[in-house]
């Protein structure tokens, strides 16, 4: 029982591992999916498309709390007693996350204007979980060692979910200083499951001079589980073709825009700043809500022995207990449609580029001149909006254009995770193929079971200009 919890209890936190937030790629304009973390980008050619399903493979997430090694290390202690230890070192502020991203088919063009355009769409999944410190502490030690404290019900919050997103943006310079972006959002929801809204507790007291020593209380419990697209798809003939019909505006649908700006205050000092996901998705179809709510007290369990003597008796006495709890805490199954926000992004940046090309070095022959320095160095910050709380980081980064073809970023950050992660990355153009990979953490590569946030990101894409 106790290894199916602790599969339970840490499942998220081993899917975390596999991760990254996009801090190389923001402000990377080598790289055309740049425009997707800021659309104000300024892109250096006149044209990009993504090779289909290779443009861009994302991971992103980590555990805020524990790592894979602190576990399944091997060691002479007991795994008992490191998932003991590891759940009194978190709190129910820590959290698991994944985020990955998985670009189906994308293209940049520049107009007449010089306005550059893009469009696309790619698949998404995003999930978070929070530690619910009260009760892993409950399941896992049981209460026997709590008599009188109050467990929190209220600190399970989950939300998870897959979609498909339709995009369309324009990157414009207003003039020689400012240059803005937009993109819109059409999101087909493919299923989503969260539960983030919930109170109520659990205590167990002393009931002295009765048959039952202890008497457990549930207070104010207000339980609920939204879910959309579940049942169509686990109930489907063909779960992969409903999950594609879903994905291909046959879901629950939603919009949202991303906003962004590039302001130059002088030759050298640039800011970098966007708000992505700022939308919403409605689920009205497939949709599921699961509620429990009431109160609740047990004064202790009859036991009838032997329960074989009298197994009509046994089986009214635990019968009338199951109809006492639902009658107090009733459950209920509703198909009200509701409104779900999306995890909104903010980016910021601000830089300083030096390191100009002398006369007859090579530079970036694609270039409309947002490459104009051999060297950048900045900081940068990120923040996502989350239900109990934003999720923050800042990093300081340094970029450099190593050739004409081959360039490179490095980023340290400081975030949720750990304040030593270091990540780095680099952008080739070999002909017309564009081609990009970037990865943090690099330090933890020795042993990625120690790590708490680990990141990939690669892609091919072909750029084209006039010059």
């Amino acid at each position: 029982m106790r290894k199916l919890l602790c599969c339970l209890l840490f499942l998220p936190m081993g899917a975390g591992l596999v991760a990254q937030n996009k801090t190389i790629v923001f402000g990377y304009e080598d790289i055309p999916q740049s425009l997707l973390v800021n659309p104000a980008a300024d892109m250096p050619q006149d044209f990009h498309a993504g090779i289909p399903l290779l443009s861009q493979f994302y991971l992103h997430g980590g555990s805020s709390g524990v790592s894979a090694y602190d576990i399944f290390q091997e060691s002479s202690t007991d795994i008992n007693q490191r998932i003991t230890t590891a759940i009194n070192n978190m709190d129910f502020r820590d959290f698991f996350t994944v985020n990955q991203q998985l670009e189906i088919l994308s293209a940049g063009w520049r107009n007449k204007k010089g306005d550059y355009l893009s469009a696309g769409l790619y698949q998404e999944l995003d999930v978070l979980a929070y530690f619910p410190e009260d009760l892993a502490v409950l399941a896992w030690e049981g209460n026997r060692n709590y008599i009188g404290r109050s467990f929190d019900l209220g600190q399970l919050s989950v939300t998870s979910e897959v979609l498909m997103v339709y995009h369309v943006g324009i990157s414009r310079q207003f003039n020689k200083n400012l240059r803005v972006g937009a993109r819109a959002k059409l999101y087909s929801n493919i299923a989503h499951v969260s539960s983030t809204a919930n109170r109520g507790s659990f205590l167990t007291t002393e009931n002295p001079g009765t048959l039952n020593i202890y008497q457990h209380i549930i207070s104010n419990a207000d339980i609920e589980v939204r879910t959309s697209g579940i049942d169509a798809i686990s109930e489907a003939g063909s779960p992969g073709r409903e999950a594609t019909k879903r994905a291909l505006l046959g879901g629950n649908l939603g919009l949202g825009v991303d906003l962004g700006i590039s302001y130059d205050w002088d030759r050298n000092w640039t800011f970098d700043a966007s708000i992505l996901d700022l939308g919403f998705v409605y689920h009205s179809n497939d949709v599921k809500r699961y509620t429990a709510a009431g109160d609740y007290v047990l004064d202790g369990v009859e036991f009838i022995f032997p329960p074989l003597s009298d197994g009509q008796r046994t089986l009214d006495y635990y019968r009338n207990l199951t109809d006492d709890l639902d009658a107090s805490i009733p459950r209920d199954t509703i198909s009200n449609g509701y409104i779900q926000l999306r995890p909104t992004k903010i980016n910021a940046a601000l830089s300083y580029g030096f390191g100009t090309f002398g006369e007859g070095e090579e530079c970036n022959c694609l270039n409309k001149g947002s490459t104009r320095f051999r060297e950048r160095l900045g900081l940068q910050f990120f923040s996502v909006i989350r239900p109990r709380r934003p999720h923050m980081a800042l990093s300081a980064f340094y970029y450099r254009r190593l050739t004409g073809f081959l360039s490179a970023k490095v980023a340290y950050t400081v975030d949720e995770y750990s304040a030593s992660n270091l990540g780095g990355g680099f952008a080739a153009d070999i002909g017309p193929v564009n081609f990009y990979f970037t990865v943090d953490n690099i330090l933890r590569y020795g042993n990625v079971a120690r790590a708490k946030n680990v990141s990939l990101q690669v892609g091919l894409n072909l750029k084209l200009s006039s010059e």
